[in-house]
Parts: C-alpha cells; sequence; structure tokens
C-alpha cells in the first residue's frame, strides 16, 4: 500500500505502562487508548537509546545514534546526515516539524532554528515557546510547585501551543501529501498543567512492580553506585507518588486527541504514527529516571500505528524498534528505503501482524549529556533483544543476561548461567556483527573478550581490520580510497 499522508506524534518521557490500554495502573489516557483499539497496538517496541538526543536520532535520521554523532544530550549530530524530513521534502511530500527537536547540540530547549527539511512556517521548538514569553513567565513555566497556589490555563502550556499548530496544519494541508511530525515535551518535567490535571493524582500511587524491591545483587557495579541510597530505602513503605508527572501524562492524551481529532477531519486517510521517546524507572531497580541499562523500563516504550486500510485492534507480541520507523514511512509513502538506513521497514508486518520483520533490537548507551555529569560520565553499553532474551554488554563493568519470557521483572542475571551459554554467546555474536555492519566507531576487541566468553578471539590491535563506507547513494558521491586515491569499489574491504 502507499500512502503519502503520514502523521507521527511523540511524547517524552512516557514509558509503556503508563499508557493504560498498555496496563491498567489508574492513569487515564482515554484518547491514546481509542487510537490503539482502532489500530496496532505493538507490545514489544524498543527505543535505540533511553536518552532524549539519542532516541530522536533513531528516529529521525534511520540510523543508529552511534552512527550519527547521536548518541548523547547536548551533541549535535553530523552535518552530513540528513533527515527524513529532508529525504521526503526532497522527493515533494510538505514536509513539517512541531515541537521538540533536541537534535541540534542545543542544550534542552534547541536553538529555535528550523533545519534543513522542515516547514520554518510552523518550527516551533522549546526556544520559540520561551521567547514568546516574558521573563516572568519563562520562570513560571519552569516551577511546577506554583501550580499549589496559581492555575495554569491549557492556552500557557507547550502541548496546547504545539497542538494548535498542528491542527493549523491540518486544516489547511490535510488534502495534500504531507509527513507531519508533532512532538509533545510533555509529560516530561516540570510539569505544567491545567487545573482538571495538576490534581487529578493527588490521592493515587503508582503501582509497584516487584523489581522495585530489586537488591541489585549480581548486577552490574556502576547500578549500584546509581542507586546510592535507594537501595537502603524500605520498599514496603514506599510510595510512588508523582501527581504532576501523572497529570501531565494525561492531559498530554488529551493534546493529542485534539490531533487525532482534527487527522479525522482533514485527513482521514493519514497514517497516524504514535511513541514516546524513552520510559522512566519510577523506583525500579532501586533506580531514577533513566540512563545506562536496558530494562523495560526505560527501553521499552509505547507504539501504536492506525491507519486506513490497516488491522485494527490488533496487538503485536513481535519485537520491533525505532530504528524501523524511518524505513516504514519511506515504503509507506512509495519511496525507496535508502541504503543507510540501519533497520528495515516492517510494513510487511504492519499490513500482516502474523509476520515477524525483526529477528533482533539492538540498544545502546553512551553517555546521557555532554554539558555536565551527575548521570555517570560515560558508560558505554550495547544490548540485543530477540523477543525473549535481553543480553547487555557493559563495556566499562559486568553484563547482563535476562529471560524476558520467565522473569518480565529482569531480577534475575544469567550472564554466568551455564545452562544459558549458548543463547547468550548466539545474541553476543550477533550484537558484535551489528556493531561492524553498522560501522560503531565504539567497537573493538573489548566488547568480545568478555570474562564469561571462554571462546573469545585474542585480543589484536587491528581487530576486525575491515573498513567500511557509508552507504548513502542519494546525497555522496563514492569515497575515495586512501590506498588508491580512486572511488572505492567495494564499501567494506580489507584495511591495507
Amino acid at each position: 500500500m502507499n500512502n503519502r499522508k503520514v502523521i507521527l506524534i511523540m511524547t517524552d518521557s512516557q514509558r509503556w505502562d503508563m499508557v493504560s490500554c498498555y496496563r491498567d495502573t489508574g492513569l487515564k489516557t482515554p484518547c491514546l487508548d481509542e487510537l490503539a483499539a482502532g489500530g496496532i497496538r505493538y507490545n514489544r517496541a524498543y527505543t535505540t537509546q533511553p536518552v532524549c538526543q539519542a532516541a530522536r536520532a533513531g528516529i529521525f535520521t534511520g540510523q543508529f545514534p552511534h552512527s550519527v554523532s547521536g548518541w548523547t544530550n547536548s551533541m549535535g549530530i553530523c552535518d552530513n546526515v540528513h533527515t527524513i524530513g529532508e529525504r521526503l521534502q526532497d522527493k515533494g511530500i510538505h514536509t513539517a516539524y512541531i515541537g521538540k527537536w533536541h537534535l541540534d547540540g542545543g542544550d534542552y530547549f534547541g536553538l529555535g532554528r528550523c533545519p534543513k527539511g522542515w516547514d520554518k512556517d510552523y518550527w516551533f521548538d522549546m526556544k520559540n515557546y520561551l521567547d514568546e514569553m516574558s521573563e516572568e513567565d519563562r520562570l513560571r513555566s519552569r516551577q511546577s510547585w506554583r501550580m499549589k497556589t496559581e492555575e495554569f490555563p491549557a492556552e500557557f502550556t507547550y502541548a496546547h501551543k504545539v497542538g494548535n499548530r498542528a491542527v493549523d496544519f491540518l486544516q489547511k494541508f490535510g488534502r495534500d501529501d504531507f509527513f507531519l511530525t508533532v512532538s509533545y515535551d510533555e509529560p516530561h518535567d516540570p510539569y505544567i498543567c491545567p487545573p482538571k490535571y495538576a490534581h487529578m493524582y493527588d490521592d493515587y500511587c503508582f503501582p509497584k512492580s516487584k523489581n522495585v524491591w530489586d537488591t541489585l545483587e549480581n548486577k552490574p557495579d556502576y547500578q549500584k553506585a546509581w542507586a546510592g541510597d535507594n537501595l537502603k530505602r524500605d520498599n514496603d513503605a514506599l510510595e510512588i507518588r508523582h501527581p504532576y508527572f501523572f497529570g501531565c501524562n494525561s492531559y498530554v492524551d488529551e493534546e493529542i486527541g485534539r490531533v487525532i481529532h482534527a487527522a479525522e477531519t482533514y485527513a482521514p486517510d493519514a497514517v497516524i504514527i504514535y511513541t514516546s521517546d524513552h520510559g522512566d524507572f519510577l523506583c525500579s531497580h532501586g533506580l531514577t529516571a533513566k540512563g545506562p541499562a536496558a530494562y523495560d523500563e526505560i527501553t521499552r516504550i509505547p507504539l501504536i500505528i492506525r491507519g486506513k486500510g490497516l488491522p485494527a485492534g490488533v496487538v503485536d507480541e513481535s519485537p520491533v524498534s525505532h530504528i524501523n520507523l524511518a524505513p516504514t514511512i519511506m515504503e509507506l509513502m512509495g519511496f525507496e528505503v535508502p541504503h543507510v538506513y540501519e533497520g528495515k521497514s516492517i510494513l510487511s508486518e504492519i499490513c500482516d501482524p502474523s509476520k515477524r520483520a525483526n529477528d533482533y533490537v539492538f540498544m545502546e548507551f553512551g553517555r546521557y549529556e555532554v554539558d555536565h555529569d551527575g548521570f555517570g560520565g560515560f558508560q558505554p553499553m550495547r544490548a540485543v533483544f530477540d523477543g525473549r532474551y535481553k543480553l547487555s554488554v557493559n563495556l566499562l563493568s559486568t553484563d547482563e543476561l535476562y529471560d524476558v519470557e520467565n522473569d518480565p521483572e529482569e531480577m534475575n542475571n544469567l550472564i554466568d548461567s551455564e545452562a544459558h551459554a549458548e543463547i547468550r554467546d548466539q545474541l553476543h555474536r550477533v550484537l558484535l556483527d551489528h556493531m561492524n555492519t553498522t560501522r560503531d566507531p565504539f567497537r573493538g576487541y573489548y566488547w568480545e573478550r568478555r570474562p564469561w566468553r571462554k571462546d573469545a578471539a585474542p585480543a589484536t590491535w587491528d581487530y576486525t581490520r575491515m573498513t567500511r563506507q557509508r552507504d548513502e547513494e542519494t546525497y555522496e558521491d563514492r569515497q575515495l580510497d586512501y590506498a588508491t586515491g580512486l572511488p572505492m569499489k567495494e564499501l567494506t574491504r580489507l584495511k591495507k
């Protein structure tokens, strides 16, 4: 099928089970629940990296964060990397991006400038939002505690202003070919929302998972450092109260509903894709926020796809990834998938959910942010998940293997289990091959020579001795071979 009307809606820090169609926790997300009822809900969808910029790099470039220098916040992606907006705009599609961007190297709010590939008239990152305000209102917009004593109308919030622009775009261009991204900051802090939602969860506690009691025994040392004093707390008495966070979770659902309603009115044949960049620990494993780990609480994300002619009311259990989105959108619109994309299209699985597009999905971590510490500094991690087993190689610490089918809370680290050595080593081989084929700049013998890998090759300075060029057939000529000065014939070859 070809459909050249696609709306991508995304939130920030909304983990999979904060959407009630995934798990009934008492949180209310009726608009997203309705979207799922009319479409496909992916129950095993994963981010490429559980950090804002890196996750967006995977979504909008079609390449892993390590491939585009997007592996940490506040570090702009390479200038020879082309986003899906640029690729589609060059093919005559009207592309608009409204909301949080986080790929320009600026700090949290962005630089306020529309990058190549998107309609300047609709560009509205968080710096643009703040630029419209007085200094007093800027400060108010970052102080959620003010909701105890004053009310914030919807018109004050970023979510509402983003939604207004999205509705305006659909009213004016819903009949055209378009790719519209609507990127909310909510429910990410500082949690500003209207009174209805500010106090909706005043008396609510998020249900505790078993892994709230995780002692991190037989887990990597850096996770113990991360947990810190949380390992001493009384988890029996712990109550997970976060009323403003949960209030913003339900508030952004309402704002998403406005955009969905506009799509149904002005572009009823559009395909709608909804996801979030990453999750939040909410006290699981004694950890906070997100960071260098592959646990489901932060890497597993909601993903819903709905469109005319697509299956409805389906729950797909096969593993999928943000890295699949860009190639899927390209194929959905009838265009060739760029060679440089590092994931495959899952359009065949969308049309027939009994099919499985991915044998494996991959996750990674490099650093939380360039500008400051406080998140563990450089914590290189590479992980692979086959739908049941998840292997995490933590370069500077010990590694992890979980049987997610039998241990969904990821409590029992099987990395040294002889009974699981075969599947562990197979996943390890797959992971090393992934690092090689995606030109991971951090690859080397040290990823292979793990204490549990008894048959690892000896350490060599050259490692594989292979060299690789980016396969960017649309925007780059073949590069020149260092040994000859002539255009290279083979992209992957032995380094001489």
